[in-house]
């Protein structure tokens, strides 16, 4: 990408001075729109770090200053002194090379590996998903990719005659459960689950054989994100930790328990009610856009298109409460909407739900973003109406880029709920 269409970020040495509390950011002109979805990301990336790591973020960015580093680069530069661990509404996401884990906010963990990035002809992704608990097994799922003919071709022969059979080393563990089309994958035999696990945590050749066609799984990363997962569960050091020494000392009885996932009532809207005041809601695009703006640190880095001629689309949401959209960015393959929760009368008190929309129906909200242009990867946000407020019902990532299958390859959720619809 060329550098006079990035979006340019520059940090003073006074914003560093007042605790980092001001960015001054400048919008050159944009003329290639990936970059404007990379450096939204990057954005989200060193807001995050500066809340839990002021003082690192501020020995980076003296560098950066030195150096003239862009903000995509501080983005990598944080994620590696950070771990490359990020929490997310309690949750945890661990990227190492070909494997990633997920974490939600019950504790519940889901260990994605997929093949190795230079090896896309037959794309494969393995899922390990581990509860919280002492006794708490692990199950193991197979999908075989067919974005590239050649594995189409392949997986064409896949059937109720035809399984997926799992070699280690070139040593065979026999056929995976029947593959379901409904869903995509098979599920693992205990046997191939226990195999697997211990062949990750060394050097080993992984391949998943249906006849003459061969997906071979990478085990670079498994280490690390199965050492975090453990982390995350408190099994370090157990026997029921991933990652185990012959002398493991401490107890499974200190490894954490589930937590229950937050429940929340479900509000249907109703558009048709009449308004306390008896008043008609009339109000100026100019003022709306105002109004909103006080809700955004930086709107013009949040919504650039706040001011626009674009339209206002305002609904009620109950006798008091309006809901207000307005379309606030475009990407090359993604867009975002404001979505603001406001009283029909004064004071207004607009509280912000998210400029990242690209849905709303009667009372639910979702933001679906593309991780990159082909849509193999995806993440999802969805929030639902409470009575008084929108709050968060749940928080998703479909995993890395590896052209799995359209739309990422699994549903790894950081945070969970129980919603109950009230009537």
């Amino acid at each position: 990408m060329k550098d006079d269409n990035r979006k340019r970020i520059n940090f003073s040495r006074q914003a560093m001075a007042s605790e980092l509390k001001v960015i001054n950011t400048k919008l050159s002109a944009i003329h290639n729109d990936q970059q404007i979805d990379a450096d939204r990301y990057s954005i989200l990336q060193y807001k995050a770090n500066l809340t839990t790591h002021p003082k690192k973020i501020k020995k980076i960015l003296l560098l950066m200053i030195k150096n003239k580093i862009r903000l995509p680069m501080f983005a990598a530069i944080s994620a590696a002194l950070f771990s490359t661990a990020t929490m997310a509404s309690n949750g945890i996401e661990f990227t190492n090379q070909d494997w990633q884990v997920v974490c939600d906010n019950t504790r519940t963990c889901r260990l994605a590996g997929y093949q190795a990035e230079n090896n896309s002809e037959f794309p494969i992704s393995v899922l390990l998903i581990r509860r919280a608990g002492a006794n708490a097994g692990v199950d193991g799922k197979v999908k075989l990719g067919g974005a590239k003919e050649s594995s189409s071709k392949a997986l064409m022969q896949l059937g109720n005659r035809h399984r997926i059979s799992l070699f280690i080393n070139g040593r065979d563990y026999g056929e995976t459960k029947p593959f379901s089309t409904a869903a995509g994958n098979a599920d693992l035999t205990p046997t191939q689950v226990t195999a697997l696990l211990e062949a990750l945590t060394k050097s080993s050749k992984i391949e998943l054989v249906l006849r003459n066609s061969r997906w071979q799984l990478s085990d670079k990363g498994a280490s690390a994100v199965m050492l975090k997962a453990d982390e995350a569960q408190g099994r370090v050091g157990t026997s029921s930790a991933f990652i185990n020494t012959d002398g493991a000392a401490k107890s499974n009885s200190t490894v954490l328990s589930s937590k229950s996932a937050p429940k929340l009532r479900f509000v249907a809207p109703n558009p048709k009610a009449v308004a306390s005041n008896n008043r008609k809601f009339v109000m100026k695009s100019s003022q709306l856009a105002a109004l909103m703006k006080s809700t955004m640190k930086d709107a013009d880095s949040d919504c650039p298109n706040l001011s626009d001629k674009s339209p206002w689309r305002v609904s009620r949401l109950n006798s008091s409460q309006l809901l207000a959209q307005h379309d606030c960015w475009t990407g090359a393959y993604n867009t975002g909407a404001g979505i603001w929760v406001i009283n029909d009368s004064k004071p207004y008190k607009p509280t912000l739900v998210t400029t990242n929309a690209t849905g709303y129906d009667k009372g639910k909200i979702t933001s679906v973003q593309k991780g990159r242009g082909i849509g193999d990867c995806l993440t999802k946000t969805d929030w639902v109406w409470t009575g008084k407020a929108f709050e968060k019902s749940h928080e998703s990532t479909t995993g890395l880029c590896r052209m799995i299958e359209a739309g990422g390859a699994w549903q790894l959720p950081t945070y969970v709920t129980e919603v109950k619809m009230v009537r």
